[in-house]
C-alpha cells in the first residue's frame, strides 16, 4: 500500500471511529431519564453504594475496587446525604424532570423530608458505559494489522444493543471495560517484538499488569482474563524460547520481567486495593454477622468495637455464640415451632448471620439455677443454653435434622428454663486441658451432648420459609465436625470486671484472609430460591414493572449470529489447518485466542451452583462478536473472489450492505426493550410488542 493510499486509510479510520464515538453518546443519552422511578439494579447497587458511601462494611461477594471508585466517585459528586434504594419497583412520591435530571424525593423521618438530585446521566457507571464500544476498535487493531471501513461498522455495531442496558444502569459488569484493555494491551505487548525493553514496552506491560489487579478488584470473573493472558504469556515466552538466533539469557531476561509485572505487580496492587478497603469501610453495618468476632473488633460502631466484658465466662452471663466456620451465624431462636412432619413439634433453633435479641442464650450449671456465687464455666463441664427470650433450653433427640438427615434435631425445650436430661450439654475448649477456663472471643468450643454423644453444629444449609430461610443448626455424631466450633462473642455478666478486647485484634493478613472466604462463602451461598426465575446458558432473565418495563434481551440476531458463526470458525480454522500443512500461509491465530477467551468466560458457568443472571455472559459475548466481526469481514474478503471486476465489487457491497442493515434494523426493532416501553404485555394479541415475541420464554 502507498503511503498516500495509507494516509488515506488512517483518514476514514478517524473518521468512523468519531462516527461511532458520536452515535454512541446519541443512543445512551436518548431517553437517558425514563423511567422516571428506579429499576433495574439501580436498587440493589444504589443501596450498596449508600452503604460503602456511609462507610459501613457490608457482605461482599465480589472484590473491592469498585464500590470504593463508586464512594469516590459520590464524594465529588458532591452527594453527601443519602439517598434510598430500599423501595423495590416502587415509584419515588414526587419526580420532576428537569433537563433530563431526575428530582428523587425521599422521606427520611416522620417530619422532615430531603429532595437529592439523582441523575442516570450523571451516574459515574453510565459514564463508563459509554466508553464499551468504542474501546473496541483498538482492540481489533491490537489483533489485525489493519482495520478497513467494513470491519470498524461491522464490529462496532455488533456490541451495540447487547450493552445498551447494562450501561445505562448501574451494574457491575462495566467491568467488562477492563477486559477489553487487558486483552488489547496484552496483545500489544506480545506483539512488540522490535521495541523489546524500551520505554514503551515497559510501558504496556506495565500498565496490563495493572489492569490485571484492577479487573481483579472489581470482580472474581477477571481470573478468567487473568488466565487467557497467562496463556498468552506463555505461549510468548515458548516463541521466544524456539528462537535459536537469541541466547538463553535473553529468554530468562523476558521471563523474570513478565513474572515482575504480570504476576507480582498485579498481585501487590490487589493487596494494596484491598488494604485502602478495610480502612475505608471501618463502619459497621448489615454485614457483620458475616465476620468473626476478631474481625467485628475492628469496625466503628460495632459492639465489639472498644468493648470491654468479662474476659471469662461465668455461670449466670448472657452471651452470645457464634459459629467459628466462615460465615458462620449466631445460635439462634425464636417463637415457632419445627411444621408437623419436621421431627419433633418444638421451638425452632436456627443460625442468623445479624445480630438481634434472638440471639441471646443463659448459661447455666446442668443441675441448678444461678446463685449468688461466681462460677467460671470450664472445659468439660456439663451445662445448660437457655434461651433468653422464650426461656426453652437448648435441646437434641434422635430425631432426624430438617435438612442434613444424617445428624440429630435441635430444638428449644421445656418451659421457664426447666426441661429434661435432653438440655443437658458438655462444653469442651479445643487445645486446652479439662479445667480451662471458657473465655470469650478467644476460646473455641464444642457443645457435645450429654446423651447423645453428638455435637452441636450448623450445615450452612439453608432452611426452608417456614424457618424464614435461616441456617440449619443440627447435632452430629461425628464429633470432629470443622463446623462444630463455636465462640463466646458478647458475655454480659455484672459480677465479673470487664476488660479490654483490643489484643484480639487481628492482622491485616488475617482480615485479607478472613475476607476472602467470606466472598467465597457468600458467591457458593447464592442459591435459585424456591419459584425464583433464574437464567441459564439457555435462558433469559427480566426485570418488569406495573408500568414501564426495561427488558434486558440483547439483540437475538447478535446472540445468535454469533453463535452461528462460532461453528462456522471451528469448520474454518480446522479447513486452514489441514491447508497449512500443504503450505498454506494464512493464519486465523487472531480469531484462535478470541475464541479461548470466549471460552474461558463461558464455559465455567455451566458447572456454577450458584444462581446465573444474564450479565454474567456479558464478557464473553464481547469475544464471540469480535470472532463474528473478523469473519464477516474474512469472507467479505473472500466471496468475491470468485468473481472479477466489476461484478466482485458489487458483491461485495451488497454483502455489506445486507450485513450493516441486518443489524442496524435489528436494533431499531428491539429498541423498545431497551429504551423502555409500556402498555399491554407482549402476551396479548394487542400489544405493540406482540410480534417481536419470538420465543415463549421470553416475558416482556
Amino acid at each position: 500500500m502507498s503511503q498516500d493510499a495509507s494516509k488515506r486509510e488512517n483518514k476514514h479510520w478517524w473518521i468512523l471511529f468519531g462516527a461511532v464515538c458520536f452515535l454512541t453518546i446519541l443512543t445512551r443519552f436518548y431517553k437517558v431519564s425514563e423511567p422516571d422511578h428506579i429499576c433495574w439494579d439501580e436498587t440493589h447497587f444504589g443501596k450498596m453504594g449508600e452503604l460503602v458511601h456511609q462507610q459501613d462494611v457490608l457482605l461482599r461477594c465480589s472484590p473491592s475496587s469498585w464500590k470504593d471508585a463508586n464512594r469516590v466517585i459520590r464524594v465529588f459528586d458532591g452527594i453527601r446525604r443519602k439517598i434510598s434504594f430500599r423501595q423495590t419497583r416502587r415509584q419515588i412520591r414526587k419526580h420532576l424532570l428537569r433537563r433530563n435530571e431526575i428530582l428523587l424525593r425521599h422521606s427520611w423521618s416522620h417530619d422532615s423530608a430531603d429532595v437529592i438530585r439523582y441523575s442516570r446521566r450523571d451516574d459515574a457507571q453510565f459514564n463508563v458505559g459509554l466508553f464499551l464500544v468504542p474501546v473496541d476498535p483498538f482492540r481489533y487493531v491490537a489483533y489485525k494489522e489493519y482495520f478497513s471501513k467494513a470491519r470498524l461498522s461491522l464490529c462496532l455495531c455488533l456490541r451495540r444493543r447487547a450493552h445498551h442496558v447494562n450501561a445505562i444502569h448501574p451494574s457491575r459488569s462495566h467491568t467488562t471495560v477492563l477486559h477489553d484493555g487487558i486483552a488489547d494491551e496484552a496483545v500489544k505487548v506480545s506483539s512488540s517484538r522490535t521495541r523489546e525493553f524500551s520505554f514503551k514496552w515497559w510501558f504496556w506491560l506495565t500498565f496490563t499488569g495493572t489492569m490485571l489487579a484492577c479487573c481483579m478488584s472489581v470482580k472474581f470473573v477477571g481470573l478468567f482474563v487473568i488466565l487467557l493472558v497467562g496463556l498468552m504469556t506463555v505461549v510468548d515466552l515458548w516463541d521466544i524460547l524456539g528462537d535459536m538466533s537469541r541466547p538463553v539469557s535473553d529468554t530468562l531476561r523476558h521471563l523474570v520481567t513478565r513474572a515482575v509485572c504480570l504476576i507480582l505487580l498485579p498481585i501487590l496492587l490487589y493487596i494494596v486495593f484491598f488494604y485502602i478497603h478495610l480502612r475505608v469501610l471501618n463502619r459497621s453495618g448489615n454485614g457483620d454477622g458475616f465476620y468473626s468476632s476478631a474481625f467485628q473488633s475492628q469496625l466503628i460502631g460495632n459492639s465489639l468495637h472498644n468493648a470491654s466484658m468479662p474476659h471469662q465466662v461465668a455461670y449466670g452471663a448472657v452471651i452470645t455464640l457464634k459459629n467459628h466456620r466462615t460465615g458462620g451465624g449466631y445460635l439462634h431462636s425464636h417463637f415457632h415451632l419445627y411444621p408437623e412432619g419436621v421431627g419433633a413439634r418444638q421451638q425452632q433453633i436456627t443460625t442468623y448471620t445479624h445480630k438481634d435479641d434472638n440471639n441471646k442464650w443463659l448459661i447455666k450449671k446442668f443441675s441448678a439455677e444461678p446463685g449468688d456465687e461466681v462460677g467460671i464455666v470450664r472445659s468439660g463441664d456439663l451445662v445448660r443454653l437457655e434461651h433468653v427470650p422464650t426461656r426453652r433450653n437448648l435441646h437434641s433427640h434422635k430425631e432426624q435434622a430438617p435438612v442434613t438427615k444424617k445428624h440429630y434435631q435441635v430444638t428449644g425445650y421445656g418451659e421457664n428454663g426447666t426441661g429434661d436430661a435432653n438440655d443437658v450439654w458438655r462444653v469442651t475448649v479445643v487445645n486446652a486441658q479439662d479445667g480451662a477456663d471458657v473465655t470469650a472471643v478467644t476460646s473455641k468450643l464444642k457443645f457435645v451432648h450429654y446423651l447423645q454423644s453428638c455435637v452441636l453444629t450448623t450445615s450452612g444449609k439453608q432452611l426452608p420459609k417456614w424457618a424464614y430461610e435461616q441456617q440449619e443448626v443440627s447435632c452430629n455424631p461425628n464429633l470432629r465436625d470443622p463446623n462444630g466450633l463455636w465462640n463466646v462473642e458478647e458475655n454480659v455478666f455484672e459480677k465479673l470486671p470487664n476488660v479490654s478486647f483490643e489484643v484480639c485484634a487481628p492482622s491485616f493478613l488475617e482480615m485479607f484472609i478472613e475476607s476472602h472466604a467470606v466472598m467465597l462463602q457468600g458467591n457458593a451461598g447464592l442459591k435459585p430460591k424456591e419459584g425464583e426465575i433464574t437464567s441459564r446458558p439457555w435462558q433469559v432473565n427480566f426485570f418488569s414493572g406495573s408500568h414501564y418495563r426495561i427488558y434486558l434481551l440483547g439483540n437475538p440476531v447478535i446472540w445468535w449470529g454469533n453463535l452461528v458463526f462460532i461453528f462456522i470458525f471451528l469448520a474454518v480454522f480446522i479447513t486452514n489447518a489441514v491447508k497449512q500443512q500443504r503450505g498454506y500461509t494464512e493464519s486465523f491465530t487472531a480469531c484462535a485466542w478470541l475464541f479461548l477467551g470466549w471460552l474461558l468466560h463461558y464455559v465455567p458457568f455451566w458447572g456454577m451452583g450458584r444462581v446465573l443472571y444474564f450479565h454474567h455472559y456479558f464478557p464473553a459475548l464481547l469475544f464471540s462478536s469480535m470472532i463474528t466481526g473478523i469473519l464477516i469481514d474474512y469472507l467479505l474478503e473472500e466471496v468475491p473472489k470468485f468473481f472479477s471486476g466489476q461484478t466482485a465489487k458489487t458483491i461485495y457491497h451488497v454483502m455489506l450492505g445486507i450485513v450493516l442493515s441486518t443489524i442496524i434494523y435489528s436494533f431499531y426493532l428491539f429498541a423498545p426493550l431497551a429504551y423502555g416501553m409500556s402498555g399491554p404485555t407482549a402476551n396479548e394479541p394487542n400489544s405493540t410488542m406482540h410480534g417481536l415475541k419470538w420465543i415463549d420464554t421470553w416475558e416482556f
